[in-house]
């Protein structure tokens, strides 16, 4: 099976076809670091970075181009609250998008533009579309006139254009020839940051940067367009319109994931219920908290509970439990490059990745029976297969995301004591003072450290949070 996706354009899973045979263009919204990243905001970045590297994985090479708005109404709203410049709340809050995504193990885009180091870019799509007829200037804004692509505006997010209300997005609504009419430039404010344009100063609106920057880097056509199922309308609804009545074929592909409630309850902070990544990682490391997002359909609404991330920590564990012993069995081996044919599947309907940690996890049962019966083949090749799996998840344990250690690690030290104290419970089990044998056992979890006797016997590891 070839991969196939759901296109919300035309509301149907679609074949993938790439514009240019081995090559995929992959434009995804990022943030507007108005503030931290929430859940959501992480579910987001994991779920296109499953996206990404099965791509490669499945041999195509990817421009992955992942925006920041840095400057918008809510960042300046923050600013002017907080009494400190706009670009400090930018940069800072993105800062922390960054940290989070790289805590999760996610790959960085090729490229990660910035509205503000685009201007010219949005410049030279204003004029295009005034001089097509689809824009206009007006009270020193530019707006996008929908009446001039009435037949097409809309159908993104199968909408008829009568039934639409008015844009809402700026204070001179009086200016539109329609208030439907969205706006692509805002003109200056006292004490706004602005930048100069042919219609006067001002900065960019929200919809414009990404149609100015997604075609700079991937061209006037491009295959992947991602965001979440809120962005459909309005944001991507005016991409399209904006870029297509510019003359640019713009995404082949448009892909939606679901959006993240709380308790069944939508994240707010009037509520009290935003969950950030220390939350999360409070509760859970960094490779279970990916697990985590990476484990319900990603065009699935996604409902957080603490008891469904302890499910997801416990299932992680189960890999990582395997991945381990079998490496101290038959060595770690390398991760291959080709995965089991239902894994592969499985990612190939529509990113299917349910499905996909249905294989992995059989494939971990049975690599688990072969170490019980001691049959060291099959469990070099279970581990193979399973560390390939988790690799294209980003999940692999032995991965160097998973397995960072420092100069300083004490492992050796604690490897060497631990050895010792086996030694005696193993001496004391030798002479049957079974007693003692289990005294030595219980100190050692007292301390942290958890025995399993194998039957390549006893082996130990760091309790787990």
């Amino acid at each position: 099976m070839s991969l196939r996706l759901y296109d919300t354009g035309t509301r149907s899973v679609r074949a993938f076809e790439p514009l240019e045979e081995g090559r995929v263009g992959m434009y995804v919204c990022g943030a507007t670091p108005q503030s931290t990243p929430h859940i959501g905001h992480l579910r987001s970045g994991v779920i296109y970075d499953v996206l990404l590297r099965w791509l490669r994985s499945s041999g195509y090479e990817v421009t992955a181009v992942r925006n920041v708005t840095d400057i918008d109404d809510k960042i300046l709203a923050v600013a002017a609250e907080r009494g400190v410049p706009w670009f400090a709340i930018a940069e800072g809050n993105q800062r922390a998008f960054t940290q989070g995504y790289d805590v999760l193990g996610c790959v960085p885009p090729t490229i990660e533009p910035r509205a503000t180091g685009h201007v010219p870019d949005m410049i030279a799509l204003m004029r295009r579309l005034i001089e097509r007829g689809h824009a206009y200037a007006a009270g020193g804004d530019v707006y996008f006139d929908v009446e001039s692509w009435a037949a097409e505006y809309g159908s993104l997010s199968n909408q008829r254009l009568e039934n639409m209300r008015s844009a809402g997005d700026t204070p001179n609504e009086d200016c539109k020839r329609d208030a439907r009419d969205f706006a692509l430039w805002k003109g200056a404010k006292p004490g706004e940051p602005f930048w100069e344009t042919p219609w006067g100063p001002g900065r960019p609106g929200w919809h414009l940067e990404c149609s100015a920057m997604s075609t700079r880097y991937l061209g006037p056509e491009f295959d992947i367009h991602g965001g979440g199922v809120d962005l459909i309308f309005p944001h991507h609804e005016n991409e399209i319109a904006q870029s297509r009545a510019a003359g640019d074929a713009f995404a082949r592909y448009w892909l939606h994931n679901g959006l993240l409630t709380v308790d069944g309850e939508k994240m707010s902070k009037s509520v009290g219920n935003v969950v950030s990544l220390p939350d999360l990682l409070g509760k859970a490391r960094p490779a279970e908290v990916r697990y985590y997002l990476a484990a319900a359909h990603y065009r699935s609404l996604m409902d957080y509970t603490d008891a469904a991330l302890v499910e997801a920590v416990s299932a992680y564990q189960r890999i990582e439990g395997f991945v381990t012993r079998a490496a101290e069995v038959v060595g770690p081996g390398t991760v291959p490059r080709q995965v089991p044919a239902p894994f592969a599947a499985a990612l190939d309907d529509d990113l299917g990745v349910p499905q996909a940690l249905a294989t992995l996890h059989e494939t971990v049962r049975e690599g688990n029976s072969a170490l019980a019966s001691g049959d060291e083949a099959v469990v070099r090749a279970r581990l193979a297969c399973v560390r390939a799996m988790a690799d294209v998840l980003g999940l692999d344990p032995l991965s160097a995301q998973w397995n960072q250690t420092g100069g300083d690690d004490l492992r050796p030290v604690v490897d060497a004591l631990v050895a010792v104290a086996l030694e005696q419970r193993q001496a004391a089990r030798a002479r049957k003072d079974y007693g003692a044998a289990d005294a030595i056992r219980d100190s050692l979890a007292e301390a942290g450290i958890v025995v399993e006797d194998t039957p390549h016997g006893a082996r130990w590891e760091l309790k787990r949070a």
